[in-house]
This record gives C-alpha cells, structure tokens and sequence, in this order.
C-alpha cells in the first residue's frame, strides 16, 4: 500500500507517429475541484481539442505557470528582446508598404501637377499665394484634405 505522502507514478504509451511509440512518465496525485470548476472544464476541454480532462488541465497548469514566470525579471530579461525583435519586425514591413504607397501617390501627384500646369497659366505670385494657403490648410486640417470642401472654397470667390 501507498503512504499518503507517495507519489504514483505512472508510464503513459501514445502514438506520435503511426508507429512511432513514446514512452512519458505521468504523475498522478488527487485533485480536488469546487462542482463549477469541474463543470467549467467538462464543457471547455473538447473545445481546446483535448483529448482527456488531465490534458486540458496540464495545459491550464502549463500556461499559468508561464503566466507567472513573466512576473519574474529572469522572464523579462528573456521576453523583452524577443518583443523588441518582433516589434522591430513589424515596424519594418510596416514602414516598407508605406514607403511604396507614398511612392506610387507621389508619382500620381507630380503627374497632375504637371498636367494642370500645361493646361494652366498661373503667375509667380499667384503660385507663391496659393502654396501659401493651402501650407496652412494642411496644418489646420491635420493633413486631412477634403474635395468637397475645396470645391466650394473655390467658387465662393
């Protein structure tokens, strides 16, 4: 007989593989569980594609306990690089696809300032003014430039 400060010990066989056989050792203790908890865990433990009740709370044992080791600064001092790195990773491909779209509306802009100076005759200080207005219009607007406001800006004159 087992004393109650004993812990069984158990081998669990299961396949990784079709013949691939592994071999883990389990340790089985008693558990004891408030009726919601246990209620709690017979509805979700399918859910997280688990195959058996211990599954599903090893899994809760393994991610709490991760939950905990973050707290500590030996677990900072490990995450803080990789979220550094990831972030870093994530700026980067960010600042690429604005760089090629600011590049394309850029091109699109130089185009039809080009085309509305051939088909425009505007003199120096009208030019000179008008740069002038809209350089404030941006900074007030934040940047956000509205067509339709524009065109009514245009034939209230």
């Amino acid at each position: 007989m087992m004393e109650s400060n004993e812990i069984k010990t158990t081998e669990i066989t299961g396949n990784k593989a079709a013949s691939d056989e592994v071999k883990e050792k389990k340790v089985k203790f008693p558990v004891y569980l408030p009726p919601d908890a246990m209620e709690l865990m017979n509805m979700l433990y399918q859910r997280d594609n688990c195959r058996s009740k211990t599954e599903f709370m090893e899994k809760a044992l393994r991610f709490y306990c991760g939950y905990l080791l973050t707290k500590e600064s030996a677990a900072t001092d490990f995450l803080a690089p990789q979220i550094a790195e990831m972030t870093d990773g994530i700026v980067s491909g960010s600042e690429q696809k604005l760089s090629r779209a600011m590049f394309k509306i850029a091109v699109e802009l130089g185009a039809v300032t080009h085309m509305l100076a051939a088909m425009n005759h505007i003199d120096e200080q009208t030019l000179h003014s008008l740069r002038a207005m809209c350089t404030d219009e941006v900074r007030k607007i934040n940047g956000i430039i509205n067509f339709e406001k524009a065109v009514r800006f245009q034939h209230s004159e």
